[in-house]
């Protein structure tokens, strides 16, 4: 699972803010440049980014592996017809380059995972958005982010114990319902507890975030986030 790795690379080492920019502007290039060239350029960038925080590239997909398998659905259901010749080729090629532009944002947002602590998210955030909807965005980014990979790891805890309990015998239909329930048991429980810890340890709203400030290397990094949020704007 992705989460912060500490390390001294040159991700870890950009302001939380530059980074996020990278993240936005890709995210909108990507989806406003549905072209093959476009698509093959975003990539090559996103690529670049886990070679800065030295990412292993087939580490990260198997990471993504369950949403690339959904991703990859896509455009075997619009390539299917309901007559001769059962199958379409050019609507097919079409999903699929549309559904490649969800690639890159996933690499990107990988080596942001892991290049950047939790805190100087939510401390980015905060000075992004000022007031209250900044504090709200920048607990709940915080909270899902250390969340997240726990509940996933319910899930698969479940599955594993439903396997071991002779539950690949059951009906598919049985599986996914315990699978459901007991993973959404979990959760609740886990959230049960995690408001008892925030409230034993007096949960602030503003607390103090950790100091951010640009250097010399993330004005370049900016320059990009900037030109990448732009490019829909610019001719092609």
């Amino acid at each position: 699972m992705l989460s912060y790795r500490p390390g001294s690379t040159f991700a870890h080492r950009l302001d939380p803010r530059s980074k996020l920019l990278v993240q936005f502007g890709l995210a909108i290039a990507a989806v406003a440049h549905p072209t093959l060239p476009w698509l093959v350029g975003t990539t090559a960038f996103a690529l670049g980014t886990l070679a800065a925080a030295r990412l292993s590239p087939l580490a990260v997909l198997r990471s993504y592996r369950v949403v690339l398998a959904v991703l990859a659905l896509a455009p075997v259901v619009a390539g299917v017809a309901l007559g001769p010749p059962w199958f379409r080729v050019d609507p097919a090629l079409r999903s699929a380059l549309h559904v490649g532009r969800i690639l890159p944002v996933l690499l990107v947002s990988a080596a942001y995972l892991t290049s950047t602590p939790v805190r100087d998210t939510r401390a980015a955030v905060q000075r992004l958005i000022p007031g209250k909807p900044g504090q709200i965005l920048g607990i709940g980014m915080a909270l899902v982010v250390r969340l997240f990979p726990l509940v996933l790891a319910d899930v698969r805890e479940v599955r594993d114990a439903i396997h071991a309990r002779g539950g690949e015998a059951r009906p598919l239909r049985d599986r996914v319902r315990l699978l459901a329930v007991r993973s959404l048991e979990r959760t609740l429980d886990r959230s049960d507890r995690l408001s008892a810890a925030l409230r034993a340890r007096c949960f602030a709203w503003n607390p103090t975030l950790p100091p951010l400030a640009f250097e010399r290397r993330d004005y370049p990094v900016l320059a990009v986030g900037i030109a990448l949020s732009v490019s829909p704007l610019v001719p092609v």
